[in-house]
């Protein structure tokens, strides 16, 4: 299944006020003698948040439109991505080869002026060849610390499931406190940090299947479509015209964001409004996963705070100082798809954890 078609350009959206937004009736005056006890102030509403930032919302649609230079028809993951660096979370990246999985994160990347690394899950990699190790230095007779690949701003972890557990358990620190503990001394990681970790839907022979606890840490997991007839003869014909890969400037990609303007809108995502009958029902649509009789496993706690960091962002994107239930549908598949597990019976019968998800949220009541 495809993502979420998000719109190329985040139109802003006319905001509809919102009870805190509503100024309190006035009160009455009270008289009486100033020894009377003064009457009880009403509640005062809560500050109007300003408006998204159209300087910053414009340099990340710039970001995707540098992207789509080097990248044909994924606008969707490229946004996904944006939101997930916006929420300071981790992708899991899904799709058969040659969909440019690799080509979409080196060219993010580039856009956004930050360092990338990649790394090659194999089934002989160690946890330190990722974190990094203490060296001896025969010179000065002292052990230094080398650091890893993971010492970036985006890391790809390419065929994650492709390396023993062992070796896939070296990234929980880094993915959760965002550093490095080597030898009792914990190492910070750069600011932004975000893991982009593939996995090849069709093969697994070889392969160690991630644990539910490790893909609790990722906040969205994306499934990359094969484009369509006119997208791959778009791509065919920039090959033919001299497109290589592997020289994005020649493609004229440039950054045209960076981590300050990122850091910047992560401020104005966090003081985007959440009103409780949206916060309600965010936690009903993943409670609702847990009673369904076709998962063994549905959404944790830490799902139902990831949906709605997700679906902030998305709001913010779109121009908005506030989230709607359209947000939380919005984002429910990405965000939730790979935290729920589907029972052996109803794998067998086919059931799918998309179909699970459309069929929660459709019998999950909207609040209005």
């Amino acid at each position: 299944m495809t993502e979420p078609a998000f719109p190329h350009q985040p139109a802003a959206q006319p905001a509809e006020p919102t009870p805190a937004q509503q100024a309190a009736p006035e009160q009455p005056a009270t008289t009486g003698p100033q020894s009377a006890a003064p009457a009880a102030e009403p509640p005062r509403s809560a500050p109007e948040p300003p408006a998204p930032s159209q300087e910053l919302r414009s340099a990340l649609a710039a970001v995707r439109t540098e992207v789509g230079k080097a990248v044909v028809g994924q606008d969707a993951a490229v946004t996904s991505l944006l939101i997930a660096l916006l929420c300071q979370g981790h992708v899991l990246l899904e799709g058969v080869p040659g969909v440019a999985k690799t080509l979409l994160v080196r060219t993010l990347a580039a856009a956004l002026k930050l360092d990338t690394k990649r790394v090659q899950f194999t089934p002989d990699l160690m946890p330190g060849d990722v974190t990094g190790s203490l060296v001896y230095d025969a010179r000065t007779a002292e052990f230094s610390f080398r650091e890893g690949p993971v010492f970036t701003n985006l890391v790809l972890a390419d065929e994650i499931n492709r390396t023993p557990p062992k070796t896939q358990a070296s990234l929980l620190e880094a993915m959760e406190e965002r550093q490095v503990s080597v030898d009792g001394t914990p190492r910070p990681l750069p600011d932004p940090f975000l893991v982009i970790a593939t996995q090849n839907p069709v093969e697994y022979e070889g392969t160690y299947s991630l644990p539910e606890a490790q893909l609790d840490r990722f906040l969205l997991k994306l499934v990359l479509p094969l484009p369509e007839r006119d997208q791959e003869v778009e791509v065919l014909a920039r090959h033919a015209a001299g497109f290589d890969p592997r020289n994005l400037a020649a493609a004229g990609v440039t950054p045209v964001a960076d981590a300050g303007i990122l850091e910047r809108a992560r401020a104005e995502v966090a003081r985007v409004q959440v009103s409780r009958e949206v916060l309600g029902y965010a936690v009903d649509v993943c409670r609702a996963t847990r009673f369904s009789p076709s998962l063994s496993l549905g959404v944790s706690p830490r799902g139902a705070t990831a949906l709605l960091r997700t679906a902030r962002a998305w709001a913010w994107l779109s121009g908005r100082s506030f989230v709607t239930p359209d947000d939380i549908k919005a984002l429910a598949h990405p965000t939730l798809r790979h935290r729920v597990q589907l029972r052996a019976e109803a794998e067998l019968e086919g059931v799918t954890a998309e179909g699970v998800l459309d069929t929660v949220l459709a019998s999950v009541p909207v609040p209005r």
